[in-house]
């Protein structure tokens, strides 16, 4: 449906709020700045402020509900024939080549690092954020592969698969902290990320394996939703 004006209005005065908010962060700490702070540098009163953020830690993940669903779409858009482990693969090794923020490789993602790590509030909520978001990819995967409610497989491979790209991004926001600049650390961070991910696809094989055009029942699902491997070396040793 289209935007109506008084939508829109509301939208960019959130997203001005917002972006008048970080850059205060950004420049003083997280807890250096207070509501107040941000409501006058917005010139909007405080409970303005509090109109479009419950808290203060909102303002500065405010595009929390879609950090959260991102995974959840890596998993719908997968391609036909492609497993989960696979998808994310080539959405991770997308995103070092774009430096895309989904992942915090954009320019910028190790003060946001450091601020985060200043501020037990923001580390706090950032540890929720990343249990939504493997929660809420468990949940896409037990609804498409149709698990049984005691069917842990698609809580320990959501789990998995974004300790793995948290660590690897991590591990980028570290090295560009010490003073590393982008151009050397991109072919490391590429190679970790395929180490890390042949290790995923070892171990989860076709798990979730989106059918071919027309194909049937997901590969990689035997009847009790358990995955398998690409092979069946596994099975004599």
């Amino acid at each position: 449906m289209e935007e109506g004006l008084r939508e829109r209005k509301k939208r960019e005065t959130r997203q001005r709020i917002a972006d008048i908010a970080m850059g205060l962060f950004m420049a003083k700490g997280f807890d250096s700045v207070t509501v107040a702070e941000v409501a006058r540098a917005a010139d909007v009163s405080v409970n303005t402020v509090f109109n479009y953020f419950r808290t203060k830690e909102d303002l500065f993940a405010d595009r929390q509900e879609v950090v959260v669903d991102l995974p959840r779409r890596v998993l719908c858009e997968r391609e036909p024939g492609e497993s989960v482990a696979r998808a994310f693969r080539r959405d991770f090794l997308d995103a070092i080549a774009t430096r895309h923020w989904r992942y915090g490789l954009n320019a910028g993602a190790d003060v946001f690092t450091r601020i985060v790590a200043a501020s037990p509030a923001l580390v706090a909520r950032f540890r929720e954020v990343q249990e939504q978001r493997e929660a809420a990819l468990a949940g896409a995967l037990a609804e498409e592969l149709d698990t049984a409610p005691e069917d842990l497989s698609p809580r320990l491979v959501a789990a998995q698969i974004l300790t793995a790209t948290r660590l690897l991004s991590g591990y980028a926001a570290e090295r560009l902290a010490a003073g590393e600049d982008w151009a050397g650390v991109e072919p490391d961070l590429r190679a970790q990320a395929e180490k890390a991910f042949d290790l995923l696809e070892a171990g989860l094989g076709d798990y979730g394996r989106r059918p071919s055009e027309g194909g049937g029942a997901a590969a990689g699902e035997d009847g009790d939703g358990d995955a398998e491997g690409d092979d069946q070396e596994h099975d004599d040793h």
